[in-house]
């Protein structure tokens, strides 16, 4: 390997929002997560909801759309027909 080319490879700390922390080593130093193999349903068996109320209202905001939050005043139909 060329010297001086080549990022610093050093100790890395993968810090996961359940509180799991993972040693390992990377050229970034600390790595924050939304989900680990600790918490994910894929390798718990266990369903977890995300949240993604916070999403929606952010996109509303970014775009400036006026209405009701995530899930509030929506209607349950089996099909709407769409008019030509």
């Amino acid at each position: 390997m060329k010297s001086g080319i080549h990022p610093e490879y050093k100790a890395a700390r993968i810090v996961c929002a359940c509180g799991n922390v993972i040693e390992t080593r990377s050229t970034v130093e600390e790595i924050h997560v939304e989900i680990c193999s600790s918490c994910h349903p894929f390798f718990t068996g266990r369903q977890k909801l995300v949240d993604t109320a916070g999403r929606v209202e952010k996109f509303r905001a970014k775009y400036g759309l006026k209405g009701e939050s995530a899930g509030e005043g929506v209607e349950e139909t089996a099909e709407t027909p769409v008019e030509a």
